[in-house]
């Protein structure tokens, strides 16, 4: 291995062991003559330098002076907050085909009858910051995500808890955590096979919950510490993201929340579209799929690709999330919204949509960087073009205004197959050259 190989070697290591640590050390940066998407209330600014100081915005504006930080020249280029990655398994799921690889539901009952009910499963608690999938999204521009506590057969239609996690290499969920329910269809066959009762279910829990029944009662359905976790989301207490599409199921859990005082999001709504000022009066957040086009169940025969707009419209706050492999690719996020934006969602929309929508809806807009405004982390991605048309490509990614390698083991993988025909076998590596 020749002497520049080693020396290349030994700074990539040390810059991913600096990433990995989570350590708060950041080069002072200013990026010059940007086109910066503060997905905030200052919109879009042209020809517009963005200066950061120790791993927060420190000015917005126009020729402002260097000093010692290091300058990038943007050209012109996008500028945006590091993108929602949606609600995924990123760092919980490596190989999703392999279950010993997989922690993210809960399932303690041999069959549907030993329906184990338990909020307080906190599927962060297994999150992997060395997950390959972290890289492979993260030099796509993707800073964050919201992990899913998901349901399967001996769990309940209560998934349980999660949290949003950086992109950073840190080990902790930041922010609040958020309660994940399957109602519908989809979670039938974990409340006895009836929709029905799953709302005999919910008006259950709540009442033990509060007190309403005896914790040692033969009919208990939750563990001492499952009531005092769902106590917390109980009188608005914290966000419970509710997978559901039908429209008819939708109006009923808006009327429930109400009347329970739980604070609800949507996470899907292919139906959403029909009762859209409804969702919209309740000021209820929704996560939807925005290239679901056909009814993938008797529950979304409403699909549109305009949910988007048409919720937006009725003046829904709308984010996004997919429902196929999100954690392995979680990149296509940004098709996501760029679909909306061709069926009605206007640009800006669908940039919050990533940004800054779905971190106030979950509670941790002041935990990351998801505007771009002075004070705020300096989480920040300039793109070769629109970022949310899939032809263009993060050009850098920073996080706490650290430059982030851009390289995961997919751009590896790339470059050891596809290097120039030099007569070495396709599958040498640059160390056997």
């Amino acid at each position: 291995m020749s002497a520049r190989i080693r020396i290349r070697n030994r700074i990539a290591l040390a810059a991913a062991l600096l990433l990995a640590s989570g350590a708060a050390w950041s080069q002072d940066l200013l990026i010059r003559n940007a086109t910066v998407h503060t997905a905030g209330a200052r919109g879009t600014l042209p020809a517009t330098d963005v200066l950061v100081k120790h791993g927060r915005i420190a000015a917005i504006g126009k020729a402002l002076p260097a000093g010692d930080a290091s300058v990038v020249d943007a050209q012109g280029q996008p500028l945006t907050p590091a993108l929602f990655g949606g609600i995924t398994d990123i760092g919980v799921e490596e190989v999703s085909g392999e279950s010993a690889t997989v922690d993210d539901a809960l399932a303690l009952g041999a069959n549907a009858a030993d329906m184990q009910v338990r909020p307080e499963f906190d599927v962060s608690l297994a999150y992997n910051p060395d997950s390959v999938l972290v890289p492979v999204a993260r030099v796509e521009g993707i800073g964050w995500t919201m992990l899913s506590a998901g349901t399967r057969a001996g769990g309940s239609f209560i998934g349980g808890q999660g949290g949003a996690v950086r992109l950073d290499g840190s080990l902790d969920a930041v922010g609040p955590r958020a309660l994940f329910v399957t109602l519908g269809g989809d979670g039938a066959n974990l409340s006895g096979h009836s929709r029905a009762a799953q709302w005999m279910l919910l008006d259950q829990l709540i009442d033990e919950a509060r007190g309403r029944i005896a914790p040692d009662s033969r009919f208990a359905l939750l563990t001492p510490a499952g009531r005092a976790t769902l106590a917390k989301y109980v009188g608005g207490g914290g966000r419970v993201v509710v997978r559901i599409q039908r429209a008819a199921d939708i109006l009923r859990l808006l009327r429930w929340s109400k009347q329970r005082g739980v604070k609800v999001a949507l996470l899907g709504a292919a139906e959403g579209w029909k009762v859209a000022p409804q969702i919209a009066v309740a000021n209820v957040p929704v996560f939807v799929d925005a290239l679901a086009d056909l009814p993938a169940d008797f529950d979304s025969l409403g699909a549109t690709l305009e949910n988007a707009a048409r919720l937006h419209a009725a003046g829904v706050k709308v984010s996004f999330s997919q429902f196929s492999d999100a954690s392995h690719n979680a990149r296509k996020i940004r098709q996501l919204a760029g679909n909306a934006v061709a069926n009605g969602l206007p640009w800006e929309a669908a940039l919050a949509g990533l940004t800054s929508t779905p971190a106030a809806a979950l509670g941790v807009d002041g935990e990351l960087g998801a505007t771009i405004a002075v004070g705020q982390r300096a989480d920040l991605v300039l793109w070769s073009g629109d970022p949310l048309d899939i032809a263009n490509v993060a050009r850098q990614v920073w996080l706490d205004g650290h430059a982030i390698p851009m390289r995961s083991r997919q751009t590896e993988l790339r470059d050891r197959y596809l290097h120039p025909d030099d007569g070495l076998p396709r599958t040498y590596p640059d160390a056997a050259r």
